[in-house]
């Protein structure tokens, strides 16, 4: 029961964190999720997304790395990938974020999360030609994304200067204003 119980936690908490932007509350029931049960790749999961949005990078890729040690085939490998890139974004460690983005985008190609950190990081590395490819495909699965729109559709970065540099990434990787 515990591992059913440390997942409906988890996925509560990112409800919390994610959908209702209650960063607190979400976090301190992923953190119960994992005293409940600390082999719970789905949880470590979670809670790797929580430390990037509470502005944490570095233990967001601690528990990332956890999620994907106790389950390495694991469905949400892409977004453990993924969640890996944009803790790198935010350290300023644009060559590695793009490096994770691409293992995450081997997986999926269309994953949405991936394509934006791999735009981003590619261009804030200076590797415009890279940031233009994830951005066309971005758009074609998403035409209305925008830069100004861009805030509703990731998670709620607690710091305005995570979301700020990842704009930043973006606007240089041509997503439209």
């Amino acid at each position: 029961a515990n591992l059913d119980d440390a997942i409906a936690l988890a996925a509560s908490g990112w409800a919390l964190a994610y959908v209702v932007r209650d960063l607190e509350a979400g976090a301190a029931l992923i953190d119960r999720a994992l005293v409940l049960n600390s082999n719970s790749a789905e949880a470590w999961y979670c809670g790797g997304w929580a430390k990037n949005f509470l502005g944490e990078p570095e233990p967001a890729i601690a528990r990332f790395a956890r999620a994907m040690r106790l389950s390495p085939l694991d469905p949400l490998a892409v977004g453990m990938r993924g969640g890996t890139a944009y803790a790198h974004f935010l350290l300023g460690r644009y060559d590695e974020a793009a490096s994770w983005a691409a293992m995450a985008l081997q997986d999926n190609p269309d994953y949405q999360p991936g394509l934006r950190i791999a735009a981003a990081s590619n261009a804030m590395a200076g590797r415009p030609e890279q940031a233009h490819q994830a951005v066309a495909r971005l758009r074609q699965l998403n035409p209305t994304l925008r830069v100004s729109t861009l805030k509703h559709v990731v998670g709620p970065f607690r710091r305005a200067e995570d979301l700020s540099r990842f704009e930043e990434g973006l606007r240089r990787a041509g997503l439209p204003e």
